[in-house]
């Protein structure tokens, strides 16, 4: 099999940051591509800040944070990664997005490149059929915070080829990750069981069951859950979960993937979660305090 030395990542946003900084701390060239400068100066901020702390955590030595940083490159020409092994892609969700950028690199790349999504929710055979290789196309969904979460789905269509797969699955490995191999459907393992979940919790929010805060101290002390699953949603991002359960929606057509009548609104009120400052919980302030009177909630908080 062909050796992964260098790695491509398309969008530099908070999971393609990540997984520029990954693959650049387990001893990869990665070259991270974005539309614009500003885009990849925020992004090339926050590599350099997460470094930085994994340092001051003593998790990282000073001289592999520099030499991470030493193999990171930064740029808005696509054919930038022309000579990649393997580029994954970490854009926004939008399939017509997708499939533009991977016809435009299908047509760069030699035919041994290997092409993987970050998608959380779209199928890849609806992108790896955009393109003359879906032999070589692959699945590989991290986690966000990318290098702190073990996990990759690894995500195999049935025209992704075994020697694919395989190169895919070993560099999971490789990066220092635990991959797990999941079928192409909607949501894969994961968010297949944990989009119902995020949602449900909307809907006992919206219904009155309980507070924003006894809601999520439920979930962590009653079933040992790191952080309640409003605060999941502030920390995903109310509009990403909102794509996420249109499209899962969209594929299975079972109501436990609707996005709850509270949840649309939100977001249609610019309610996005930790990345604006203003979701479930308010983080103008600290610590963050509920945000049950802006939502209308017929069960108030008390903090």
């Amino acid at each position: 099999m062909p050796e992964i030395k260098k790695v491509g990542v398309l969008g530099c946003g908070l999971m393609g940051s990540g997984i520029a900084q990954t693959a650049a701390t387990a001893g990869f060239t990665t070259v991270a591509r974005d539309v614009g400068a500003p885009l990849l100066e925020k992004g090339r901020g926050g590599i350099l800040k997460s470094l930085g702390r994994l340092v001051e955590k003593g998790k990282l030595e000073a001289s592999a944070r520099d030499a991470a940083s030493g193999r990171l490159s930064f740029t808005t020409d696509l054919d930038a990664l022309r000579d990649c092994d393997i580029i994954i892609e970490a854009v926004t969700e939008d399939l017509e997005l997708k499939n533009r950028l991977w016809k435009e690199l299908d047509q760069l790349c030699p035919g041994q490149t290997i092409f993987a999504s970050n998608t959380s929710s779209l199928t890849i055979a609806a992108m790896a059929a955009a393109t003359s290789r879906p032999d070589r196309f692959v699945g590989l969904h991290f986690f966000n915070p990318v290098p702190l979460m073990p996990l990759v789905e690894v995500v195999r269509t049935v025209t992704t080829s075994q020697e694919t797969f395989d190169q895919a699955y070993a560099f999971a490995r490789d990066l220092g990750k635990e991959p797990v191999t999941a079928t192409d459907s909607p949501g894969f393992i994961v968010n297949l069981l944990l989009v119902p979940y995020l949602l449900d919790a909307a809907r006992a929010l919206e219904h009155g069951v309980a507070t924003t805060v006894d809601l999520d101290r439920a979930m962590q002390l009653g079933c040992g859950h790191p952080m309640g699953p409003l605060t999941l949603l502030d920390y995903i991002g109310l509009d990403t979960v909102v794509r996420i359960s249109e499209i899962m929606f969209d594929a299975y057509r079972e109501p436990r993937y609707a996005a709850p009548p509270l949840l649309q609104r939100m977001v249609v009120a610019g309610f996005h979660g930790r990345k604006n400052g203003k979701g479930f919980y308010d983080y103008s302030v600290d610590p963050a305090v509920p945000s049950d009177l802006a939502l209308g909630t017929s069960v108030k908080s008390e903090r």
